[in-house]
């Protein structure tokens, strides 16, 4: 069952560089924040930029029940993000949260592999946190174009073995995500894999998957204007037929996309 979605004006009170092109936002709420999960995401305004009307939309990179705070992992790319992406702390945000559904949990004692490439790490923090909350355990395994873009590296590898890989060899394994001897021992060593990133990568990880006979959710990245399925901008097609995936996504279990047809 979703949790009511709520219009807030958050306070920053940390801001996070992380490379040239991506920021941490630290958030917190004069109310109480509803319950935020693992793959959920906000719609955030970009204020009074110019030819910004729409929201844009991040996932929940971290949510603190105690402390009140939620963070949003920002990847600069036009005028809307970048106008997020330079608050400061003291400066104020407006969102709409919690939007669309979230990881499926493993049992207690189970270990996964959570994977992604580039800012597709954004969601994997607070799944890594919550997967141990669980009661199971995580190894995590990202890539990137180049050492300056893998993010969140230390945080992550205190939830779990962390493996890298970078295309120019700077980092880690040279390659893909997928070119990492870790995803050919799925099914030895993993009961469920997440995913997270640009599409060629959650398709090729969903295949291996597939293949090794474990279980795969992904998150999809499609463009949401407006985070509450009524624009149908984000519509992807399933083997149930046609799903929006702001509001029945954006985390599906692969099985169900019509990826390779």
């Amino acid at each position: 069952m979703h949790t009511k979605k709520q219009i807030l004006d958050l306070q920053v009170i940390k801001h996070t560089s992380l490379n040239n092109h991506h920021v941490v936002l630290t958030c917190t709420s004069e109310k109480k924040l509803p319950k935020l999960l693992a793959g959920q995401f906000a719609e955030i305004s970009a204020g009074d930029t110019a030819g910004t009307f729409l929201r844009r939309p991040f996932s929940i990179h971290d949510y603190n029940m105690e402390m009140n705070t939620v963070s949003f992992l920002i990847q600069i790319k036009g005028n809307g993000s970048a106008s997020i992406g330079s608050l400061q702390p003291g400066e104020s945000m407006n969102v709409i949260l919690p939007l669309g559904n979230s990881f499926c949990m493993p049992a207690e004692g189970e270990k996964v592999l959570l994977t992604g490439g580039g800012c597709g790490v954004a969601p994997l923090l607070l799944l890594a946190k919550s997967v141990i909350a669980a009661g199971a355990s995580c190894d995590i395994l990202i890539g990137a174009r180049d050492e300056e873009n893998l993010m969140e590296t230390e945080e992550l590898s205190e939830l779990g073995t962390l493996f890298t890989t970078t295309e120019d060899g700077s980092e880690g394994i040279k390659g893909f995500v997928t070119d990492h001897p870790v995803m050919q021992e799925l099914k030895e060593k993993y009961s469920k894999v997440y995913s997270c990133g640009p599409d060629p990568m959650m398709k090729a990880v969903a295949t291996i998957a597939e293949e090794s006979g474990v279980d795969c959710e992904v998150s999809l990245e499609n463009t949401m204007a407006c985070g509450i399925g009524a624009c149908l901008c984000c519509v992807t097609e399933t083997t149930e037929g046609h799903k929006c995936v702001c509001t029945d996504g954006p985390v599906f279990n692969s099985k169900t996309l019509q990826w390779h047809n």
